[in-house]
Parts: structure tokens; sequence; C-alpha cells
């Protein structure tokens, strides 16, 4: 699924899975889509309730999907999805040094970020 959004938003939203589950809980509980588990992984479906919400609010979930973002959001979003790549390399398996380090580095980039907005 987030494979399919990152292809389908050709990069500018790749949703982690942090984001993705909760919402597919969400919709559960609101009966809008049924979760069936079937070995590793879950099929989700629409509910007739589900369907009755996609019936009433089509145009509006076209639009969403039809509304790309231009070349330079598009250039934008992938390359905050790539900063945000590297950051999480730092998450785990990292010396303390190498963490400071990248610590030193984000609140460098931060600062002249800000001073780009400030010229």
């Amino acid at each position: 699924m987030i494979k399919t959004i990152a292809e389908r938003t050709e990069g500018a939203w790749r949703p982690s899975p942090g984001s993705i589950y909760p919402t597919l809980q969400q919709l559960v509980d609101e009966d809008l889509i049924s979760a069936l588990s079937e070995g590793r992984g879950t099929e989700f479906t629409l509910t007739d309730q589900g369907r009755a919400y996609v019936a009433e609010h089509g145009e509006e979930m076209d639009n969403a999907w039809n509304a790309g973002p231009d070349s330079s959001d598009r250039e934008f979003h992938q390359s905050i999805g790539k900063l945000m790549g590297a950051i999480h390399q730092f998450r785990s398996g990292v010396s303390e040094e190498q963490r400071a380090a990248a610590i030193e580095k984000m609140d460098e980039t931060r600062r002249a970020l800000y001073k780009i907005l400030a010229d």
C-alpha cells in the first residue's frame, strides 16, 4: 500500500507504516473497511458503508489523486524524503560520535534554511 501511494503521487508522498496502520485501524473502527488476515499480510476491502462513502465523495477523492504536485513541488518533496531516509539511518546502530555529528549537521542545516528565508 505504501509503495502504491508513493507511485501514484510520483514520490511526493511516501507514508510511513506509523501513519498507515493507525489510519487503517480507524477506517475499520468506522466500519468503512474490513480487514482479513491472510498469512503474513492483511487484505482490506470496502464495506457497504465504505462503498456508500466513496460513492458520495468520489469527486473529492478523485481531485485529491489528480491534483499531483508540479515538478518543483515534487522535487522538493523527494528531497525531503531522501533527507529523512538519511536521518533515519542514525536512529540505531551508530556510535555516539556519529550521532553527535549528525545532530550538529542537522542543526547547521536548519539554521542555513532559516537564513535563506530571512534573505
